[in-house]
């Protein structure tokens, strides 16, 4: 999994990319032209602390991860900014699991979404 590190890049998915959105997560994406897909992930201070952010990245990044060979993305490249709402806060995995799927359904890299 290749990660989002500049803050230009993250501005670049939210101001050119589609937005999905959903209960607990909202999802960014944009073409990147580099033939890999990458995966921003932001959870703001509004969520909760330091640790309460970390455990959201981490559930959103596990989820992700469990299921990257499921997405079907294009050849081209993809960059992925996923942004925790403020109701994400403590959600078990399972949730945030299918969160991610569903907005993923929503975005037409995953044909179906496993309850």
């Amino acid at each position: 999994m290749e990660s989002l590190k500049k803050n230009t890049d993250f501005k670049n998915c939210y101001e050119c990319g589609t937005s999905f959105v959903n209960r607990y997560l909202v999802l960014y994406m944009c073409g990147n032209g580099l033939g890999i897909d990458r995966v921003g992930i932001t959870v703001s201070k509004k969520v909760g602390n330091s640790v309460v952010r970390h455990r959201t990245t981490r559930l959103i990044r596990e989820a992700w991860r469990l299921h990257e060979g499921e997405f079907q993305t294009g050849d081209g490249g993809t960059d992925f900014v996923f942004v925790a709402r403020v109701r994400a806060k403590g959600i078990p995995y399972r949730q945030m699991e299918y969160s991610l799927l569903q907005l993923m359904k929503k975005a037409g890299c995953i044909e179906m979404v496993r309850k």
